[in-house]
């Protein structure tokens, strides 16, 4: 049978060192042996045992986030995440074959259309993807920060285990550093010195557990990082497919080019000359053809819609979401008919819900989402475009008529990716947010620095709360960057 003191000598060489080491290392600045003095003296065998006692020494337990951190973490990992983005690039054969793909693909406006779309709906997933990995990693940051503190709140104990260390070992420890692989490995080791000093046996149980805990949490971390930059790379390809698709369907198009130009320089007067909101969307479509066209298609289709009976419009609802029809100028099914089918335009956060505190003093007229850098802002529903471009203090501002006596109203943006008088599908892209918060009116006292997407309704020219059009809750909180 083995004795104590035979134990002692086979645990007392390198792995008893290789913990000792460890163990001042994750000090974060401690000693990597007791100094001399009181509070470092070797200690007797009683000594570990009361330290034990300690609620310093217990295993920790996973504690709540802390909030604050995890913004500041999540400020931090996004800054990281949007320089990583900023440096990757497409090969020059990765952008020959896409634009092989898409010359291979059939040449006509509605098939390059339904991949416009096809594609925004893969960007708008990976972008989904990248915001939750974003979170997921700043999570994680912030788990390992608070085991790293919880070891450096432990200095005076693990000194003691340190102490008990060094006098139960043959040797002194040699000025070495081991890695994580070997600390596991050697703390796993010292758990059978509670055979001899029964006190460590809670010390270095405590220890293992914080040890693993850590390593699997750095694991995740790297785990995440390189899933996230993968998805950055596939969102980047995503993009130029779809802007290769885009161009593509233009240089198709037979519209006059002539006429969309002099409409555009039509509307930029009007809104020049227009007061409000109101003034310019009624002066639109009085003297804007295609807006006025737009107006007019819209108010035959309620017509029609108001001889039909409950069943025939049961039917043609059935028909327009099973087969839609992909060269339709007109709303598929009626927009007073899609609440609670609407996806968000853009991926994001809810800021300020309407009837909120608009930053004036007055009640919102609609609700703005934080977003990420550059995301993709797309139609929630079937519209005409009856303006796109600049207007007041809004800034860039997107006018969407989408029957039924709706419109939708989306300012915030940074470059617009549609056209004036065109017809968009639901999914189809509009634009993509910016790289900061634009200074606009519609975004007044927001505790953001993110970019913010502005969403009104209006049905009849009156501001209504779009919450019951959109398929999922509202997620985010007012007035608040979580």
């Amino acid at each position: 049978m083995q004795t104590a003191s035979g134990r002692h000598g086979r645990w007392g060489g390198k792995g008893q060192l290789r913990l000792g080491l460890v163990l001042a290392g994750l000090l974060a600045g401690g000693p990597a042996v007791p100094q001399s003095g009181p509070s470092s003296a070797p200690p007797s065998p009683a000594q570990p045992a009361a330290a034990s006692a300690s609620p310093a020494s217990s295993p920790a337990q996973p504690a709540a986030v802390d909030e604050k951190a995890l913004v500041e973490q999540q400020r931090k990992t996004r800054t990281e995440l949007e320089s990583i983005a900023q440096s990757i690039r497409l090969s020059d054969e990765k952008v020959r074959s896409l634009k092989d793909n898409i010359n291979a693909l059939q040449q006509t406006s509605a098939s390059l259309r339904a991949k416009v779309i096809e594609s925004a709906t893969r960007r708008r997933e990976l972008e989904r993807k990248i915001a939750k990995g974003e979170k997921t990693l700043s999570e994680l940051e912030v788990r390992q920060t608070g085991i790293r503190t919880s070891l450096r709140e432990r200095r005076a104990v693990l000194a003691e285990v340190l102490a008990a260390l060094q006098r139960m070992g043959r040797n002194p420890p040699p000025a070495l550093l081991v890695t994580p692989e070997d600390a596991l490995a050697s703390v796993r080791s010292a758990i059978l010195l509670g055979a001899v000093v029964p006190g460590m046996r809670r010390q270095t149980d405590a220890l293992l557990a914080d040890l693993a805990d850590l390593a699997k949490v750095r694991d995740a971390i790297e785990t995440e990082r390189a899933g996230l930059t993968t998805d950055m790379e596939n969102r980047l390809e995503e993009e130029r497919r779809m802007d290769l698709l885009i161009a593509r369907n233009q240089a198709l198009s037979e519209e006059n080019t002539a006429t969309i130009e002099e409409e555009r320089k039509k509307a930029e007067d009007l809104a020049a000359r227009a007061r409000s909101m109101d003034d310019l969307i009624a002066s639109l479509e009085r003297e804007i053809t295609s807006a006025r066209d737009a107006a007019e298609a819209a108010r035959a289709a309620a017509e029609r819609q108001s001889r039909m009976s409950e069943a025939e419009k049961l039917k043609a609802r059935e028909e327009a979401l099973a087969n839609p029809d992909q060269n339709r100028i007109a709303p598929a099914i009626p927009f007073g008919d899609l609440k609670g089918k609407l996806v968000l335009p853009v991926n994001g956060e809810t800021v300020r819900r309407f009837g909120d505190d608009d930053g004036t003093g007055h009640p919102a007229r609609g609700i703005t989402l934080a977003s990420a850098p550059g995301a993709l802002v797309t139609a929630p529903a079937d519209g005409h475009v009856v303006f796109a471009g600049q207007f007041r203090s809004y800034g860039q501002m997107i006018i969407l008529n989408t029957g039924d006596g709706y419109h939708l109203v989306l300012t915030g943006m940074d470059a617009i990716k549609t056209a004036q008088g065109k017809f968009v599908f639901a999914g189809e892209p509009l634009a993509v947010m910016g790289e900061k918060r634009v200074a606009s009116a519609a975004a007044l006292a927001l505790e953001t620095d993110r970019p913010t997407l502005y969403i009104e309704f209006r049905k009849d020219g009156k501001p209504v709360d779009s919450q019951p059009w959109w398929s999922g809750k509202l997620s985010g909180k007012a007035n608040n960057d979580t």
